[in-house]
């Protein structure tokens, strides 16, 4: 009993579910180095439409197996030396890390209302997938640029208004020109209207 549902992904979130007590929507998110961030849109539409009052989002990466260094390896991905050196000239690939992140998610009112302590605001965000482009993992610039454009539009942020920006970073040669082609299109309009 336990292989199945203790090893299995889309057991991991109802399993917590049932052991907090908690109702409404219960993914596990699994869409590479955007899960986190993609967990967290899922999580804000849920909360607008009022499927759920909070929002528990968590990212988690162990790793637990070498065979995912070996693929990674050998598709070129990993630094040889483990250090990721993201838009640097020696960019090789980057280094693997384990860790846990947990956010709690609930609409502004509410928050204010329970007088709970406000870290920060989503004021938007946005998802899409690459599409038909040079190969599943080739990185796909006019689709990243199309999705910072749309996140920036939900949120009713100018591009100029941006101070700090994140970046994925894979510190490889073919992806870290491509997003900051992309970055520097989305975010090249200099000042807000």
């Amino acid at each position: 009993a336990h292989y199945g549902t203790g090893s299995s992904f889309s057991a991991i979130c109802g399993r917590l579910s049932h052991f907090l007590g908690v109702r409404g929507p219960s993914l596990t998110v699994d869409t590479a180095c955007s899960s986190s961030l993609t967990a967290i849109h899922l999580a804000c539409n849920s909360l607008r439409a009022a499927e759920c009052d909070i929002a528990i989002v968590g990212g988690v990466n162990v790793i637990a197996s070498a065979s995912i260094f070996q693929s990674m390896g050998q598709a070129g991905a990993l630094a040889p030396d483990g250090i990721s050196k993201a838009f640097d000239d020696s960019a090789d690939g980057y280094g693997r890390g384990e860790g846990c992140g947990v956010v709690i998610l609930k609409r502004q009112a509410q928050a204010e209302r329970e007088r709970h302590p406000i870290v920060a605001t989503i004021l938007g965000s946005a998802v899409n997938h690459d599409g038909a482009c040079a190969g599943l993992t080739v990185p796909n610039g006019p689709a990243q640029e199309a999705l910072i454009s749309e996140a920036l539009a939900n949120a009713g942020v100018h591009p100029g208004q941006v101070s700090y920006v994140e970046a994925h970073g894979t510190g490889t040669v073919l992806g870290d020109p491509i997003e900051l082609n992309a970055l520097h299109n989305a975010y090249r309009q200099a000042s807000p209207d």
